[in-house]
């Protein structure tokens, strides 16, 4: 018998809800904030030395919360720079969103945004037919891999893509987080159907280990609360095991057996810690910053 169980992205309106009800449960963007303020400014000090204008690329930009962080320390570092901002993104709602997040915020005179509603790879093919190979002075690609089907590929296109002072970032989650333990144990019985992969810090290092890069490394702690989780037909709880196992309606479709091993992994101390009766899941990220 076909499993009834889906891939959560085929249903696109279901994974932004779960998506923001991720982002409002775990300290995702507040850890993110902290790396933009913290150790940001070192990681651009270079990339507008002697430039008229500064070309960046947010590759998977969403609603723009962390790619407008990341514009104001590049203002703060090149004062009165022109900044041409290109943002690849495939959902339009999430583009609208940010479009009424800079429309919000003042002192961005002198960034001109300009938004490519595709994907990466969608990008990379219109690119190619139109012949163009523009280069960058900083690439990111936050929380995006993903959703690629081919992740060598992908770094190694956008790699070449970088001017010689440039770098590349790319956040995804830590080998160290809750993440790796769940989906090491139970992805292959998550219905993946092509949408998207399982990937952490582990195979983004071995990636370019062998395409020999060099990079450095910062881990960024975080942590998830899923308490909602355990809670019988808990709304949240339910939207949330679907953004933890990609799975629409994971609560509903599952069966039965793998929903109680799931909900059991999700407790133990390689997942999760319980503080204050609640549930807190490793939501732990890697910073990569790729040298070009």
């Amino acid at each position: 018998m076909a499993s009834p169980m889906r891939n959560l992205l085929s249903d696109p309106a279901r994974y932004l809800q779960s998506f923001r009800l991720f982002l409002a449960n775990s300290t995702e963007h507040q850890s993110m904030q902290e790396f933009v303020e913290r150790q940001l400014p070192a990681v651009i000090a270079s990339i507008g030395n002697g430039k008229s204008a500064i070309n960046i690329l947010s590759v998977g930009g969403g609603a723009g919360e962390i790619d407008l962080l990341i514009l104001s320390k590049v203002q703060a570092r090149y004062p009165g720079v022109a900044i041409n901002n290109d943002v690849v993104e495939p959902s339009a709602d999430q583009i609208s969103k940010y479009k009424e997040r800079v429309a919000a915020t003042s002192n961005l005179g002198n960034v001109k945004f300009t938004w490519h509603e595709e994907t990466a790879y969608e990008y990379e093919s219109r690119m190619n037919a139109e012949k163009k190979s523009k280069k960058w002075d900083f690439i990111h690609m936050i929380q995006m891999l993903y959703y690629v089907k081919d992740i060598p590929a992908t770094i190694r296109y956008f790699h070449s893509l970088l001017e010689a002072q440039a770098k590349l970032l790319i956040i995804l989650v830590s080998e160290t987080s809750g993440w790796e333990t769940l989906w090491k144990k139970y992805g292959s019985s998550f219905p993946l159907d092509d949408l998207c992969s399982y990937v952490s810090s582990a195979d983004i290092k071995r990636i370019l280990d062998s395409a020999g890069l060099k990079y450095q490394l910062h881990e960024l702690p975080s942590h998830m609360d899923i308490t909602s989780c355990f809670i019988e037909g808990d709304k949240d709880g339910e939207l949330l095991l679907d953004f933890l196992t990609e799975t629409y309606e994971f609560s509903k479709t599952a069966p039965p057996e793998l929903r109680r091993q799931v909900i059991e992994e999700l407790r133990k101390p390689e997942c999760s810690e319980e503080r204050d009766g609640k549930v807190f899941f490793n939501n732990n990220l890697s910073v990569i910053v790729v040298e070009p």
